[in-house]
């Protein structure tokens, strides 16, 4: 994804993300880099300027567990950038073995089906589609290919119509691809997908610069279908027990409103259950709909 270490890629951004008088620091003339200095960050962690360069080079790949958390506190990272940190600092052999596995398990399969009211998918590391439910199928019918959630939102021209929040989901879905890259940062997949959609958006690209890391939890949607129209849910996401690079998401309406009618409307629609090809290249994806 670039010459630098994952690491120190971190690190720089971080860094570059934060002002003088965001840590307490004074702002005098003109300053030749964006953010603050590496000397300033190593004043800040209680290191010094050599080590922390280092660490930014990845000439120093084992910083003591009191190295990054003074590290952490100068960057001011909150817990989620905190866990990514630390992981960016495992080794190989630290990291799950199984991590690249894209096989959802026959019994996940039959309760995402068996949910007709709920559209439910699975995703994996790089926010490809493993399996989803025929209401799920409908709900994203207006976009090309159900595949990966991050080309539907940066690529497909539908995107930007079906989420009304689109700046927010974009956010989101680079945020998640880059926590899932702090557990496997030699990721295939994550590298195909992160290189495939910089080519084809800029922003996607500049995003992906910030290194913002957030993993899917509980919050709201605000949808718009080409066919039932506004659409307002709750959302979750659960981690898979036996499968921890997987991810279960299940949209849910508030009873007897709008949005559920809007559900039991696309359910009448709906097909049958339909699985994407995980792993697939997302061209490929693609033109296997044509």
């Amino acid at each position: 994804m670039s010459n630098g270490t994952p690491l120190g890629e971190f690190l720089r951004a971080r860094r570059e993300a934060l002002k003088p008088h965001d840590v307490g620091l004074p702002e005098h003339g003109r300053r030749r880099v964006p953010g603050l200095r590496r000397e300033e960050v190593a004043l800040l962690a209680g290191v010094s300027s050599d080590y922390y360069i280092r660490l930014e080079q990845g000439r120093e790949k084992s910083p003591s567990p009191q190295v990054l958390d003074g590290v952490a506190q100068a960057l001011k990272l909150d817990a989620e950038a905190i866990d990514h940190l630390n992981r960016l600092c495992l080794t190989t052999l630290q990291r799950p073995r199984d991590w690249s596995e894209t096989d959802v398990s026959q019994q996940l399969l039959q309760l995402v089906d068996a949910w007709e009211h709920t559209p439910a998918f699975v995703v994996g590391p790089a926010l490809d589609i493993l399996a989803g439910n025929s209401l799920a199928t409908a709900l994203h019918s207006g976009f090309e290919t159900f595949d990966n959630l991050a080309r539907m939102v940066f690529v497909d021209p539908a995107g930007r119509e079906f989420y009304q929040e689109w700046e927010r989901a974009a956010h989101s879905c680079v945020a998640e691809i880059r926590a899932a890259y702090g557990h496997d940062p030699e990721s295939a997949r994550i590298a195909e997908v992160v290189a495939e959609l910089s080519s084809q958006s800029e922003e996607f690209a500049d995003i992906w610069q910030l290194h913002d890391v957030k993993s899917k939890s509980q919050e709201g949607k605000h949808l718009k279908h080409p066919q039932v129209g506004y659409l307002h849910i709750k959302f979750a996401a659960f981690t898979v027990n036996g499968a921890p690079h997987q991810q279960l998401v299940v949209y849910q309406a508030e009873p007897a409103s709008p949005t559920a009618a809007a559900f039991e409307t696309l359910r009448s629609m709906a097909t049958q259950p339909k699985h994407a090809q995980a792993g697939a290249p997302l061209a490929d994806l693609a033109a296997g709909e044509e």
